[in-house]
């Protein structure tokens, strides 16, 4: 297999093992000195153990499904479902892994849903 193919099996097994909430495959994946960022809060987690720790913590019962994964070498994005009971929200991932194929670099969006500015309503299709 590919660099671009352990990429995108790792980033698939990523999201595979936090919503089987299997810690143990998931750690596998990470390296020792990964760093996760989410920009949209400016909250910076370093290292493996830290990592584990917040996703074991993180509160509800949420849930995550890949919907598209995009993969480059050895770097990955993928379009994820997350659901926590009935709200559903989309996050945006960018992955960046190792030379050793392990996940060293995780950036996670969560974009908010907002309204359109008006006048626009004649160009485009509302869903």
């Amino acid at each position: 297999m590919d660099t671009t193919g352990r990429t995108r099996q790792a980033v698939t097994a990523y999201i595979d093992s936090a919503e089987r909430r299997d810690w143990e495959s998931f750690g596998a994946l990470l390296a020792e000195d990964m760093v996760y960022e989410m920009p949209q809060t400016r909250e910076r987690i370093r290292g493996k153990a830290a990592f584990l720790r917040f996703n074991r913590e993180y509160p509800g019962d949420w849930h995550l499904e890949v919907r598209r994964v995009v993969a480059d070498g050895r770097h990955a994005a993928v379009w994820v479902d997350a659901r926590v009971g009935a709200e559903r929200q989309d996050a945006c991932v960018w992955f960046e892994m190792s030379e050793q194929g392990l996940i060293s670099q995780v950036t996670d969006y969560w974009p908010e849903a907002y309204e359109p500015p008006s006048g626009r309503e004649h160009l485009v299709e509302r869903w």
